[in-house]
């Protein structure tokens, strides 16, 4: 069994995390197992970025993005929200930057053809 709280495996039997100290909780039977929303990855998003607009940055995403389902199965769900939001923020800055880059360049061909055509 893994920690909900810092992700550590412990033994099936024991009643409190060896690495924290957190407790767990034991489940009833009688009563349904609460339901978390889902976390979105941003995977796709990340993989989009580094093939078409920053790679540094959309590599940086998708190791972020990579983490979300590991943490979810680790019972971590605040770790993959904090991953989640990572990656999409990642990717987002990766794709700002591979626009300010595009823009750059179309303004510089675009001065470049003025000036072609003054001479």
């Amino acid at each position: 069994m893994f920690c909900r709280k810092c992700g550590a495996a412990n033994d099936d039997n024991t009643y409190k995390c060896v690495e924290c100290g957190e407790i767990f909780q034991v489940d009833v039977p009688d009563q349904p197992a609460q339901q978390l929303p889902k976390v979105a990855s941003h995977l796709v998003l990340a993989i989009i970025v580094t093939l078409f607009c920053c790679i540094p940055f959309g590599i940086v995403s998708i190791v972020y993005a990579a983490q979300v389902n590991s943490k979810l199965e680790a019972g971590n769900y605040s770790g993959a929200l904090d991953c989640s939001k990572k990656a999409a923020i990642w990717a987002w800055i990766g794709f700002g930057i591979g626009l300010v880059c595009v823009l750059i360049w179309f303004g510089c061909r675009l001065i470049g053809l003025v000036i072609e055509q003054q001479y």
